[in-house]
Formats: structure tokens, sequence, C-alpha cells
């Protein structure tokens, strides 16, 4: 993974970390510092491939690009873009473990939990304010996402719908599933 850096006119693709701190560095108006070293370093070795920049000033940015691209013609000619998972076909996408789990096919009893933030009525005051709450349901269902929609739907029936609900991926979303039941026709 090579790393391609700009600032103004001032461009370089590198091919380590260290030689893209060392280009910054050289550059008196960025002001290099560990702070900013740190968050450098962070950003390389993680796994996200968007675009980073980062503020010199204000309205002032120099920006940092992950490519596969060998060269710097290579990556001006966009040979070597990195793939979104979103563009690949269904067969070539990777998905992650959770999404998995939650889409496996597995008709039974589930139990869900959820925490949620529930809109209320402040008696004294005639206004509205926003209250955690944490609602458990057992139910049938297909699978983790089912489960998750089933009590979502439940809930914007019966609670204010200015309720705010969480991601079925998000941690204030759990389920277990309980036991095979009958399929019913």
């Amino acid at each position: 993974m090579n790393l391609y850096i700009r600032y103004f006119d001032k461009e370089t693709l590198v091919t380590n970390v260290d030689d893209a701190i060392a280009f910054l560095r050289n550059i008196d108006e960025i002001g290099m510092n560990p702070v900013l070293e740190a968050e450098i370093r962070e950003y390389v070795s993680s796994e996200v491939f968007y675009p980073k920049r980062y503020k010199v000033r204000p309205r002032i940015y120099f920006i940092i690009i992950k490519t596969d691209a060998s060269t710097m013609a290579d990556f001006k000619e966009k040979r070597a873009v990195h793939v979104s998972q979103a563009l690949l076909s269904p067969a070539e996408r990777v998905v992650s473990p959770v999404i998995a789990k939650l889409n496996e096919q597995l008709y039974g009893w589930y139990e869900g939990s959820i925490d949620f933030k529930r809109v209320s009525l402040v008696p004294g005051t005639g206004k509205f304010q926003y209250r955690d709450c944490h609602f458990v349901a057992r139910l049938k269902a297909q699978s983790g996402q089912d489960c998750y929609n089933r009590i979502i739907d439940y809930l914007r029936e019966h609670v204010d719908n200015r309720s705010q609900f969480p991601s079925v991926k998000g941690k204030n979303f759990k389920y277990q599933f309980l036991g095979f039941c009958k399929q019913t026709s």
C-alpha cells in the first residue's frame, strides 16, 4: 500500500509512513508534531481506504490517500484505484461476520433486547424529552435481523414516532436464539 500526499502544489507518492512524515516535515507551514504524526500512523495502519485530510489552519488542509499505484503516473491515470465493496458483485463482496450472523436463517424463538431513546412528556412543563429505555421481547423470527425488524415495527406502533432506535449492528441491540419451533405454512 502506497501513500499519495498533497499540499497545494507539493505532492508525492511514498511507500511507507516514515517517508510520508519526512515529506511533511519538510513543509514548514504544516508544523509536524508528535500528535499529528501519531494520527497519520494510525490512519495508515487502519483498514480505512477513504482519503484523509488534515487541517493546517482554517480552510487549509493537506490530504493523504492510500493507493495501490506504484508510480505517480499510475496514480494520476487512476490505474490502481481501490475497488469499493459496493461496486463488486454479490459473490465477490466480503461480508462482515456480524452481518453474516444477523442474516443467518434459523427459524425459531428469539429473545431480543434493545436500548433506545424514548420521547416522553414531562408532566409539569408540558415539554418532551428523551429518556433511555430498555425493551425485551421473546418472539418467533427467521433470523437476528428479522428479530430486530419485528421489535422496531412493534415499538414504532406503540411509542412516540420521534423516538430514536439504534442500528441493528450496534451495541444497543442484542439477541439470542432460544430454540426451534414448528414452521406453519
